[in-house]
């Protein structure tokens, strides 16, 4: 069903309640990577032209007792946001309370203000990350409408994002819509063929998407640790790779209902150490040594890989091929990207993550149609699950 965007609501004058997604990286009180912040300003730039009173919230990392306050302050996203504005932010260090709502109270058309880390609320019961109904309801009361924009956080139920949709009338951002129509639609709706690319290290982490993807793409590109658990339904010597041996059976299973969509690495970058340093050499994956493990696939795969990416339409790619944090084994995961950077005519996408932290180090992040913002949440979306904090979103 389709859910209500902000351009839906009426906001001249009003409140608007704001869940972004300022979960940035921060390094000594100093944000390192301020991408998220960036996505955000589309939302909040089209909220304070159409002179709505704008109130901002999110998280950033995890709080679980009060020394982990320390370092996880908005008030630097907040500066960072009045610089990307060029305007005011004012910032209020509560969550609650008399000073926060006379804040709110005192805001203009076209103000911005933002409010301290959501996650403050978890040190005492977890109200935050548990949905206490109370929390969502105060927080509610700030507002009159309510926009989330944090698709990071979608497939948490939360009282910032679940909690205060179900007490206002709600709407999806910029950033949440851009999501759900590359993500949803593409895995829904793909143009043919429809290529999914899947890496990381453990099956176990990818199953629902591996099964997903099976029924919808036309083929299932795996690369990354989780190979060598496909290796070994085949009955293949991995050496010391990576393997969920309770796993096994399931690679098997999922390998025959696959009728030949699935395509695995055909050779691999070993060492005897897991170390960017070492013997490291090529081979296929019918000859890996006993005492060797595989860290990358190898360059006769990423040929493969680009050649089965030939003339595809649509294409999701989640998860590295590699150890990418080694340089001597980041080529896979390096060929892949550019494989599906240089395709000619069709829908990419990074279903975030690992995988996306990747494209923007490699300097190809403008080459692909859409770069999800949320990992876990992306990945729940492949899935086929239903994400709380968008069912919530109200529908039109």
């Amino acid at each position: 069903m389709a859910k209500k965007i902000v351009t839906d609501l009426d906001v001249a004058g009003k409140k608007v309640l704001v869940r972004a997604d300022f979960n940035v990286p921060m390094k000594d009180g100093q944000i390192t990577n301020d991408d998220r912040i960036v996505q955000a300003l589309p939302t909040i730039k089209h909220l304070i032209a159409e002179g709505a009173k704008v109130i901002l919230f999110s998280h950033l990392g995890r709080v679980k007792e009060e020394a982990d306050k320390a370092g996880k302050s908005l008030k630097p996203v907040a500066d960072r946001l009045e610089e990307l504005l060029d305007k005011k932010v004012e910032f209020i260090p509560e969550t609650r309370g008399e000073k926060l709502e006379n804040a709110i109270d005192a805001l203009g058309n076209g103000e911005v203000l933002m409010f301290e880390n959501t996650r403050f609320e978890d040190i005492d019961g977890k109200k935050e990350s548990k949905n206490d109904p109370e929390l969502g309801k105060y927080w509610a009361s700030l507002g009159d409408l309510f926009v989330n924009d944090a698709f990071g956080t979608a497939h948490r139920s939360h009282a910032s994002n679940v909690g205060i949709a179900s007490n206002l009338e709600s709407a999806a951002g910029f950033l949440m819509e851009k999501e759900i129509k590359f993500i949803g639609d593409s895995v829904d709706n793909p143009v043919r063929p429809f290529v999914a690319i899947l890496g990381g290290a453990k099956v176990s982490d990818k199953i629902g998407v591996i099964e997903n993807l099976l029924e919808k793409a036309d083929k299932v590109i795996i690369g990354g640790g989780m190979a060598f658990t496909f290796f070994k339904a085949q009955g293949k010597e991995i050496g010391t790779s990576l393997l969920e041996a309770d796993k096994v059976d399931l690679a098997k299973d999922l390998l025959e209902r696959a009728n030949g969509k699935i395509i695995l690495p055909i050779d691999t970058m070993i060492n005897k150490e897991f170390s960017n340093d070492g013997d490291i050499k090529a081979v296929s994956v019918d000859d890996i040594p006993a005492d060797y493990m595989g860290l990358d696939i190898g360059p006769e795969t990423v040929k493969l890989y680009a050649k089965e990416l030939e003339g595809a339409k649509t294409v999701v790619w989640n998860g590295p091929m590699g150890v990418f944090e080694m340089t001597n084994f980041a080529k896979g995961t390096i060929g892949v990207c550019e494989s599906i950077a240089n395709l000619n005519d069709a829908t990419t996408i990074i279903g975030g993550g690992d995988s996306a932290a990747a494209a923007m180090q490699l300097g190809f992040a403008e080459k692909f149609s859409h770069i999800s913002t949320g990992g876990g949440a992306s990945l729940e979306y492949l899935e086929g699950k239903e994400l709380p904090g968008l069912a919530a979103i109200s529908n039109k």
